[in-house]
């Protein structure tokens, strides 16, 4: 492993992956890059929201979207990898789950994915899809996956 990406998010079991996989770089003397995916529904839901509060008079862009990934990314850092000696990357992006995990490892040459999956049953696959299963199919690398 010489470049990982973990995918940050507020459940324990992906804060737990996440402290993982930094001990996982650190060991090995890997690069990490912490990654935050807004989604489409949650960014459109956020600008709603403002524009509810403040009556219009405001705007949340995109770029508003993706720093504030990134600020969660490596306030998630901060808090999990403390005692860790592993440097990071945070970054943020907004976008479809999946297609913007693979796109970011693909962008920063990752070869190892971590990634806390959900478990759902063979109907909810079929009917919602699977991110995680995508992640495992489409990766150019290995993916850990741990669930809750």
């Amino acid at each position: 492993m010489e470049h990982a990406l973990a995918v940050v998010g507020p459940t324990e079991t992906a804060k737990r992956l996440t402290r993982e996989a930094g001990k996982l770089a650190a060991g090995v003397d890997a690069k990490l890059t912490l990654l935050h995916v807004t989604d489409e529904d949650e960014y459109d839901e956020q600008r709603e929201k403002l524009a509810q509060i403040t009556r219009g008079d405001s705007t949340y862009s995109v770029g508003q979207a993706v720093e504030g990934a990134r600020a969660y990314a490596a306030d998630i850092g901060r808090e999990v990898l403390e005692g860790v000696d592993v440097e990071y990357e945070a970054v943020g992006t907004v976008g479809d789950r999946a297609e913007s995990v693979l796109t970011e490892a693909r962008r920063r040459d990752c070869d190892h994915l971590f990634v806390a999956g959900r478990k759902r049953s063979p109907a909810g696959k079929a009917l919602f899809g699977d991110d995680t299963q995508r992640l495992i199919l489409d990766a150019d690398g290995p993916v850990t996956v741990v669930t809750e």
